[in-house]
């Protein structure tokens, strides 16, 4: 029985402090030649496709745990006897909708256009927005909407919420477009799956009203990124944008040119509350793992 876990954070340390009779592999720098007997494997934080590529590597393992609360660039890769645990509780939906709130105020008091000036030292008064009164449509209605609702209540915001699952004043995705129509900011935090993929289209943008924002701190595809842009290049809407399709987004990319664009790169979830955490919740994940004892945030459990 053997762990991969990422060194970054110190969960590898943790871990390997904390249980010495255990073999650790850092992920870092971990020869290939060992992963045979891996059996946990912790994804290393904002991993790429060569950490996810890695599972199927491992003929022996039984968990990959993923220290984010989003999974969909995962899923697909973890085989029927592997259970698949995220990262939900380590402070991530907080910070995300901390962020949220923080990208409609930049881009409402246009904190971008104020940078450029203070680069240039350049003293040019304009009047801009305030969060009262608008109204904004939160698309998603899990930790992260909710938080992202709660924090901007007391600013006046007049908040409506759509969401996979209809429930008391949450109302059904079917009526985003209509939704849309009556919205100042929509917010984007849903997660992203073969139903939400491209949700944001060409109809609900050019259902927004002229100076609508459009937030989103979920994945990139949920919006259709050619439809967005069209949007954004005739100044007709603004973004606020922590996750796009692709990432990194690529230089050549009209976004990065628009000054009614925000942009930022996929920091929402990624606090120092949150590395504090990642370390103890690993090292508690593998001792659930070596005592044969239910995981905490299981995703997919494994076929037996």
């Amino acid at each position: 029985m053997t762990l991969l876990l990422p060194a970054a954070d110190g969960v590898a340390d943790q871990v390997a402090a904390r249980f010495p009779q255990v073999p650790v592999l850092r992920y870092e720098d971990a020869p290939h030649d060992r992963l045979a007997d891996v059996t946990f494997y912790c994804l290393p934080y904002m991993g790429d496709s060569v950490s996810v590529g890695l599972i199927a590597t491992m003929p022996r393992l039984a968990v990959v745990q993923s220290l984010s609360s989003g999974v969909d660039d995962v899923l697909a890769a973890i085989p029927p006897q592997v259970t698949l645990c995220n990262g939900r509780g380590l402070h991530h939906e907080e910070g995300t909708a901390e962020l949220a709130v923080a990208l409609i105020l930049a881009s409402l008091r246009r904190l971008g256009r104020f940078a450029r000036q203070q680069a240039e030292r350049s003293w040019e008064h304009v009047r801009t927005e305030s969060v009262d009164g608008k109204r904004v449509l939160v698309v998603g209605a899990g930790h992260i909407g909710s938080g992202i609702a709660a924090r901007l209540a007391p600013f006046g915001a007049v908040i409506s919420q759509v969401s996979r699952t209809a429930r008391g004043a949450v109302m059904p995705l079917p009526r985003l477009r209509e939704l849309a129509a009556g919205s100042d900011i929509l917010v984007i935090c849903i997660a992203l799956t073969a139903e939400t993929r491209g949700l944001v289209g060409a109809e609900v943008l050019a259902a927004l009203p002229d100076g609508a924002l459009v937030v989103n701190v979920a994945r990139g595809p949920v919006i259709d990124a050619q439809a967005l842009a069209a949007e954004l290049a005739s100044g007709r809407l603004n973004a606020a944008l922590d996750v796009t399709d692709v990432e990194p987004l690529p230089p050549d990319r009209l976004e990065w040119t628009l000054p009614n664009v925000v942009i930022t790169p996929h920091i929402g979830g990624d606090t120092t509350q949150f590395a504090e955490r990642a370390a103890p919740f690993v090292a508690d994940q593998v001792e659930l793992h070596l005592a044969n004892e239910p995981l905490v945030n299981v995703v997919k459990p494994a076929l037996t």
